[in-house]
């Protein structure tokens, strides 16, 4: 099988290619044997929809992640050894999937391999980011408090995600039903009572022409819009796999009006956190950089941190790197710069993260105490339109009678 991959080379250098390997896991393997620190790997081959099928339940979850860390931080202070750990939780997950790959991580340390080598084979379930603080952790010796440090980490990120996610999801759906019950009703309702008001030979209003028309046009051209819509949503998932694309989409999300701060403060957030926590944990500070722009989970904020990392190589300080750019605010330059200034920059960082998790939390509570009490009147408001654009006319017509 032929595997495309994305990895970060021993100078920090991003690199992409293919590889030719029986299965992903010797892929992994061989590019790991390449000093390169795996960030995406995926097969070429076109597949079959049972083996998209099987894919889409082999997946590990975050929470489960975080679960998982906890459990080997405990272990790890009781002083169990790695290989019993990984033994014992592959014993006690429910997930089959997850209890496959500690089997495999199991079998790899009774072979000799390091822990973070084993994790990095199965960058489904283990992160760039998690491979790379728990080779930390094996360097310093601190196992337990790197997997109690990514069992935080996690935790942390996952609360402020999905509070955030769960926030946009109410608004989407109540924007599709509105969408939804108006292009039923301009289907469906509205010809049936028009051709009232078309029979009765009656002068309409302008607004009633206009929904008279509209509901026209939907009903005999109603399909090319809903293949145009398809399309283009097919078009816009094809260029996010584009590197070009993806920076272009996940630029134009931060320039919607507030859920455009609200984005800007999660991905801050993830950056100071992902950051503060690799440096604490011992990492060096070029290394931190390339990783987290790794798994920032944004194009445009991955472009600059790849760019900050290039410039404090060049001998830069990271903040006069990040002040160059206007997507980092004024507050984060300044306390990198005291960071830096004073040696406690992992230190500044977390209270960072702190903050703007705080922010986001703030304003994911803000969007939602607003936007119930503004869809609802939106839905009532759109639909009643509707229907008195087409009652009245039909109303001042019995009336004539």
């Amino acid at each position: 099988m032929l595997f495309k991959y994305h990895a970060i080379d021993q100078d920090g250098h991003e690199r992409d290619g293919t590889i030719e390997a029986p299965s992903q896991e010797i892929a992994v393997s061989s590019l790991q044997r390449r000093n390169l620190v795996i960030s995406f790997i995926q097969s070429n081959e076109k597949k079959s929809l049972l083996n998209l099928d099987i894919e889409f339940f082999n997946r590990v979850s975050n929470k489960e992640i975080v679960i998982l860390s906890r459990q080997i931080a405990t272990l790890f202070e009781a002083q169990v050894s790695a290989l019993r750990i990984f033994r014992l939780l592959a014993s006690e997950v429910e997930n089959k999937y997850l209890e496959h790959i500690l089997s495999t991580v199991a079998n790899d340390l009774q072979s000799g391999s390091p822990i973070s080598k084993a994790l990095s084979r199965h960058p489904k379930a283990f992160s760039v980011f998690y491979v790379n603080m728990v080779r930390a952790g094996e360097e310093s010796g601190k196992l337990s408090e790197i997997f109690g440090y990514l069992a935080d980490y996690l935790d942390r990120t996952y609360d402020v995600v999905s509070k955030a996610e769960n926030a946009l999801i109410y608004p989407a759906f109540v924007v599709a039903v509105f969408f939804g019950v108006m292009s039923l009703m301009l289907t469906l309702v509205i010809p049936k009572i028009s051709a009232v008001l078309v029979d009765s030979g009656q002068k309409v209003p302008l607004y009633t022409k206009i929904i008279i028309d509209l509901s026209n046009f939907l009903v005999h051209y109603g399909i090319f819009v809903l293949i145009a819509i398809v399309a283009l949503g097919i078009y816009i998932w094809q260029l996010r796999k584009t590197p070009r694309g993806a920076l272009v989409l996940d630029t134009l999300r931060l320039t919607v009006p507030y859920v455009g701060t609200l984005y800007k403060k999660l991905y801050l957030a993830r950056i100071s956190d992902n950051f503060s926590t690799m440096l604490l944990s011992g990492v060096s500070v070029i290394e931190a950089l390339d990783i987290t722009a790794s798994v920032v989970g944004n194009a445009a904020y991955e472009e600059i941190l790849n760019q900050v990392s290039s410039e404090v190589k060049g001998g830069s300080s990271i903040s006069d790197a990040l002040a160059h750019h206007d997507e980092i605010p004024g507050i984060m330059v300044a306390m990198v710069r005291v960071g830096e200034e004073t040696g406690e920059l992992g230190k500044i960082l977390m209270t960072l993260a702190k903050f703007y998790n705080r922010e986001v939390s703030n304003a994911v509570d803000t969007l939602v105490s607003l936007i119930e009490p503004i869809m609802i009147v939106s839905l009532g408001l759109g639909v009643g339109v509707l229907l008195a654009a087409i009652l009245i006319p039909i109303y001042n017509l019995a009336g004539a009678i």
